[in-house]
């Protein structure tokens, strides 16, 4: 479905609030390819800009309660949401950058499967998930060592698709695929 000229943002956004996935879908269709030209432009990287759309979009979702017509549109306030994303994704990235030293590939890969897993055993504790991360654990060792590496990457380092495709020398295409699966088999498995 293209993109209306009276689409009327302010109720899509109330209607997410209240649980409405559709209204998310519509908010989608009419919006997303400008707001993936905006985050595009800021972060001059294909792959990086969609994940950042995708995160955005989840943002805009987990917030519709917050937004206000008294404050501004509705359209300016998907706008404002997803510029804030892509600009602390930005500063991110450079104090990554800054921060990183030479390693070699092998001891990349030893810290990388180290920190992913200490950062699920912090998260753990953080959030005191005692029954749900015993089966999310038991369901994460379900999964293939590749992909579960993957899903640890996104959820607990916060790294982008294009990130861990990088790290894991993997196509872009792949991860996405092993990560929606994963996601699948994980909600099943928690069921």
């Amino acid at each position: 479905m293209p993109p209306t000229d009276d689409f009327n943002y302010e109720a899509a956004l109330q209607a997410c609030a209240r649980g409405d996935t559709a209204a998310l879908q519509r908010l989608y269709q009419q919006e997303s390819a400008r707001l993936l030209g905006v985050v595009q432009r800021m972060v001059r990287n294909l792959p990086w800009a969609e994940d950042l759309l995708h995160d955005a979009f989840v943002q805009i979702w987990q917030r519709s309660g917050s937004f206000d017509p008294a404050k501004g549109s509705g359209r300016g306030w998907m706008y404002t949401v997803t510029r804030h994303l892509t600009l602390n994704a930005l500063r991110n990235r450079q104090q990554e950058t800054a921060r990183e030293t030479a390693v070699d590939e092998d001891t990349l890969d030893v810290l990388d499967a180290h920190a992913s897993v200490q950062g699920w055993r912090e998260a753990e504790q953080d959030f005191a998930w005692q029954t749900s991360t015993g089966r999310m654990a038991g369901c994460l060792e379900q999964l293939e060592p590749e992909r579960r590496v993957c899903i640890l990457h996104a959820y607990v380092d916060g790294l982008t698709h294009a990130e861990i495709a990088q790290r894991l020398g993997t196509p872009l295409g792949t991860v996405k695929a092993w990560i929606r699966r994963s996601l699948t088999a994980l909600r099943e498995c928690l069921q």
